[in-house]
């Protein structure tokens, strides 16, 4: 199986970036060179830990290792758009999102809780983005590139968040599918 823990997108934020992939894709269409692969909107979302391959037998540690994680309601707003590494070479094309405070704890949180299962750690510090896009080889047309530039500030819409989930990755000839495995509330009630 393959796995990753990750917070879910609102429907009306989904349909408003589900907008700007078909005018980024069509920007896009006559760059002969490049090879996007953009994600679909349905598969849109805010991964906190990426867990990989593992064996099923797993699954019922990995779930109660979850399951123990708590917080504060996380509260993301997502804002502008971007490349990585950069707008030269891009390999990614990414919507910033601005966090409040204990999302990045909530991340460590549970990459610590799936550590004790032998989950290796992530080898890079915790960026939240939401990928669009991934470009191989990396580059871009000048029209992608301009309503890039034109969406840099661009506001997307936000959510409040007071559970994660566990999803199962399948890959596809017509791409990525993703099933729900579980959801975990890690907030209590505010008052």
């Amino acid at each position: 199986m393959r796995l990753f823990v990750a917070l879910e997108i609102p429907t009306e934020v989904r349909d408003s970036f589900a907008a700007l992939i078909k005018e980024l894709r069509a920007a896009d269409s006559s760059f002969s060179k490049n090879r996007a692969r953009w994600v679909r909107p349905e598969n849109l979302h805010v991964t906190l830990k990426f867990i990989g391959h593992v064996d099923s037998g797993k699954l019922d540690g990995i779930r109660a290792a979850l399951a123990e994680v708590r917080s504060s309601r996380v509260d993301l707003r997502f804002r502008g758009l971007g490349f990585f590494p950069n707008g030269r070479r891009p390999k990614v094309l990414w919507v910033g999102i601005e966090a409040s405070p204990n999302l990045a704890p909530l991340a460590s949180a549970i990459e610590a809780r799936l550590g004790k299962l032998g989950i290796l750690g992530e080898t890079r510090e915790f960026a939240p983005h939401l990928t669009l896009a991934r470009f191989d080889p990396p580059g871009i047309s000048e029209g992608l590139s301009a309503i890039v530039q034109e969406n840099v500030a661009r506001e997307f819409g936000a959510v409040a968040s007071g559970e994660f989930h566990l999803f199962e990755s399948k890959t596809k000839p017509t791409g990525a599918e993703y099933t729900r495995l579980e959801s975990f509330p890690f907030a209590r009630a505010e008052a």
